[in-house]
């Protein structure tokens, strides 16, 4: 087995050289000792592996002694709201969210009374690795069982109950990359009073039109393209497993991660004054500036959902997100839903009668690049290199490096997920912003 499948937040690697059914067993067996669990609620994706290595992840829960509660083909959000609707205490999603299509993987999660968190502790998936890889399991005196659960009525109840008064006369698309944003969308956006036309929407593993990954922008062109046909008022991309989905206003514009949670942030902090709102590095200073100007709280966090969710539960905190795409609500259990964020935008839009744009706007102050992502020979010494370089800046050091020099900002790190560094650039001018995207490529590539 190889150790470098076990990342930061989940296990994913190439099947079958890297991840594969042999693998998936050992993991199910390690899981289960580290955790100590009797039960483990387990969903799927698309993937053409997901079902091999759903059974083979089975088969080492049930040799282990503990059950599956097997929930099929669905999102990530719909594994957290059967773990929050049913008082689960841990669960396992068959996935490789927005990774091609010969990768796959698998998410651990845990509930944390009551917010759904990932296992973002680095250490405990490490632990299970080790576990794996070295195969030394008790057997266990009874072994588990696999129990089907169909689970999506009670979600799409649940989303509908949630948006039925306060979402309607609107206009969208839906582009699901042929991953399974569409199993939770299709059916919950047909019970509202909206207009939808959706894209890609079968489930297939193999991406015939393009990945569901909101990191490149080319992605999104077929829904810009049918939107524009549409006139529609927002469009949704979603990632492969559907915890996230990225807007797109009425004039075809993305709506960047950090201006979305900005324009929530200004909402929720109408009903709940003073809250604590967690943020992303990498998001544009608009956010921290307008938040507090409306008397809330801000803080900066590392990059990383997991660390987002367990922020909300602070009895304080309301809201957060990052910049890949992940926005969680306390209101929500703190599940990462790229299906209820969009309905919650679709919600403020109706309630306040302004347009995408519109409720953006205010964020929209500065100059930024879009996340850069470049891979280099060694991570490490491309961070130091730069830090260098720009030793006279603020330096901030959660997450890689933040050099800030008051009148622009650079936001350099390590990909926890792939071999690549990370880079994000605003300033306060045009061509201050261009200049300095410019001087920091050449240090970086030089």
């Amino acid at each position: 087995m190889n150790e470098k499948i076990f990342k930061a937040y989940d296990i994913r690697g190439v099947y079958p050289t890297e991840i594969n059914e042999d693998a998936a067993y050992a993991i199910g067996r390690a899981t289960v000792t580290f955790l100590g669990c009797d039960r483990i609620v387990v969903g799927r994706d698309m993937r053409a592996s997901s079902p091999a290595l759903f059974e083979a992840f089975s088969r080492g829960v049930n040799d282990q002694g503990a059950d599956i509660i097997d929930i099929g083909m669905v999102t990530l959000p719909m594994v957290s709201f059967t773990m929050m609707k049913n008082g689960e205490k841990f669960a396992a999603m068959i996935s490789a969210s927005h990774s091609p299509s010969e990768y796959n993987g698998m998410k651990i999660v845990k509930n944390c009374d009551p917010v759904a968190v990932q296992l973002s502790d680095e250490a405990a998936l490490t632990k299970i690795g080790e576990i794996a890889i070295k195969g030394e399991f008790q057997d266990a005196e009874k072994k588990g069982q696999v129990t089907q659960r169909d689970i999506h009525k009670d979600y799409q109840d649940y989303m509908i109950s949630r948006f039925k008064d306060t979402v309607k006369d609107l206009t969208i698309v839906c582009d699901a990359g042929n991953g399974v944003g569409a199993v939770s969308a299709e059916p919950v956006l047909a019970g509202l009073p909206v207009k939808v036309t959706h894209l890609f929407k079968e489930p297939d593993g193999s991406f015939p039109n393009h990945t569901p990954n909101p990191h490149e922008v080319e992605n999104f062109r077929d829904l810009q393209e049918e939107m524009a046909k549409q006139k529609a008022d927002l469009g949704i991309f979603f990632d492969g497993d559907a915890d996230r989905g990225v807007l797109v206003d009425e004039k075809g514009e993305i709506i960047f991660p950090d201006v979305e949670l900005g324009a929530f942030a200004l909402d929720e902090l109408e009903k709940n004054p003073g809250k604590n709102i967690y943020y992303d590095l990498r998001f544009t200073k608009a956010v921290k500036e307008e938040i507090e100007k409306k008397g809330g709280h801000a803080f900066m966090m590392r990059v990383g959902n997991p660390f987002y969710k367990e922020a909300l539960l602070a009895e304080e905190a309301i809201l957060s997100g990052e910049f890949s795409g992940h926005i969680m609500f306390k209101e929500n259990y703190g599940i990462d839903d790229g299906l209820y964020a969009p309905l919650k935008f679709m919600s403020l839009m109706c309630r306040t009668g302004k347009r995408a744009s519109e409720l953006v706007a205010p964020f929209q102050k500065y100059f930024q690049t879009e996340e850069i992502n470049m891979k280099v020979t060694d991570a490490d010494a491309t961070i130091e290199k730069v830090k260098n370089k720009y030793s006279d800046g603020k330096l901030v050091t959660i997450d890689g490096i933040l050099i800030d020099y008051g009148s622009w900002w650079l936001s350099l790190r390590k990909s926890n997920t792939e071999p690549l560094v990370r880079l994000r650039i605003e300033a306060k001018e045009k061509n201050l912003l261009d200049e300095k995207r410019k001087e920091v490529l050449a240090v970086i590539q030089g």
